[in-house]
């Protein structure tokens, strides 16, 4: 039994029994490769998810209507990325094993490895769908393993060919993209053939990663990796709405905010918006 947060997301404060989606922050951005700061980003979403509305007029739903945990952020060490990941392992496995959605807030994008490590372990044939700037398929990064720039790599070695499917992806070295024609399924620079790939997976085991950068750095400035030529809010709520609504999300994450980086808050802002969204999708 997890305790709750006592700042939560906006109505993010149910009971843990009662919940079927539970959130937790995993502040981390020990091996970002560019600009840090992700590690700010779980409690200013907290903070200005207070600014949006429980309502969706999108889907008609309201979260009020609902019932989600907040368990509140990880508290992370600094220098040890293998116990990092090893504690993000725990908290999913604790909510997996009581029979709920593990909802991650990041940090940079190697949090989704813990995750992932924990959701492979409880099910089977699990499948991953990743929306990105990035490919993060490289092998290593400047000789390291664990880093933001390999996490799907990472996440490849664990549940093999054909199990991953890369949307909006814009940036990368050349290895990952050849990497990605023999390995994963890639829909480069937009979303077009989502529709057509969430078709093929109902009924399989999903696991939901979405690097927030994935968006137009003129929506999303808010990030350590800015890069032009991205999708729309609207295309990415869509698109998330559609996944969660049709397929059998089993865990999931929102990462790569980096708060400081936009003093408008309206990267937060969007951030927020898009968690709600997931959120009643999921409900």
């Amino acid at each position: 039994m997890l305790n709750k947060n006592i700042q939560t997301f906006i109505a993010c404060d149910s009971e843990y029994a009662d919940a079927n989606i539970i959130l937790f922050g995993a502040g981390f951005d020990g091996t970002t490769s560019f600009r840090p700061g992700t590690r700010f980003a779980p409690s200013a979403i907290r903070n200005e998810s207070f600014g949006i509305e429980t309502y969706s007029p999108y889907q008609d739903k309201d979260m009020l209507d609902y019932s989600y945990f907040d368990s509140g952020d990880l508290e992370l060490p600094f220098g040890d990325t293998e116990k990092v990941l090893a504690d993000i392992k725990e908290r999913s496995e604790t909510i997996l094993n009581d029979g709920k959605i593990p909802f991650m807030i990041g940090g940079e994008h190697l949090v989704t490895l813990g995750s992932v490590r924990a959701t492979a372990e409880r099910y089977s044939d699990l499948h991953i769908v990743h929306f990105d700037a990035h490919a993060d398929l490289r092998d290593d990064y400047l000789g390291q393993k664990l880093s933001h720039a390999c996490v799907l790599r990472r996440c490849h070695e664990i549940v093999g060919d054909g199990h991953i499917f890369q949307f909006g992806i814009r940036s990368g070295d050349r290895d990952e993209f050849k990497f990605a024609e023999k390995h994963t399924y890639m829909n480069k620079f937009n979303l077009n053939t989502l529709e057509e790939i969430t078709d093929k997976l109902k009924g399989k085991n999903i696991y939901l990663t979405v690097d927030l950068d994935v968006l137009d750095p003129s929506i999303f400035a808010g990030t350590g990796t800015p890069e032009a030529g991205g999708v729309s809010f609207d295309e990415l709520r869509k698109a998330l709405t559609l996944v969660c609504s049709k397929l059998d999300i089993v865990g999931c994450d929102v990462n790569e905010l980096s708060p400081q980086y936009d003093q408008s808050g309206v990267s937060t802002a969007v951030a927020c918006k898009l968690i709600r969204e997931i959120l009643l999708a999921l409900s």
